[in-house]
């Protein structure tokens, strides 16, 4: 099992940028595909971008392709979320979250992933 931790959010304005860090405990984490998923008021949780077991393969929803990155440092046991351009829309909720690599489900689906953190806030003012 993992544990993951959020942390980075905060208030920004339009235009701003903003990194995103999660840190895992527990299992060797790169045993462990990761995922960021956010959650606006009144909303669902959707995906953000995936990255496999190594950081080679990253994917990304179209709405934040381009504009943000995934990463992810597996030495120490940390996924990031680089964010640039951010506009209010971007405004939720973030939540790293992470699945076995061994288990076969998919990356852009929240039943996709066993272990969730408990999220950070990020407020983008227009």
């Amino acid at each position: 099992q993992v544990q993951l931790a959020e942390s980075g959010g905060g208030l920004v304005q339009t235009g701003d940028s903003l990194r995103l860090s999660c840190a895992a405990s527990g299992d060797t984490f790169s045993n462990y595909r990761a995922g960021w998923f956010r959650q606006a008021p009144g909303k669902e949780r959707d995906f953000v971008a995936g990255i496999n077991w190594s950081g080679f393969n990253t994917y990304y929803a179209d709405s934040v392709k381009g504009r943000f990155t995934i990463s992810r440092d597996n030495a120490n046991n940390m996924v990031y979320l680089q964010m640039h351009s951010l506009y209010p829309e971007d405004t939720a909720v973030y939540y790293c979250a992470a699945q076995s690599k061994y288990v076969s489900a998919s990356t852009r689906l929240i039943s996709g992933y066993d272990y969730w953190g408990q999220g950070t806030q990020v407020t983008v003012s227009s």
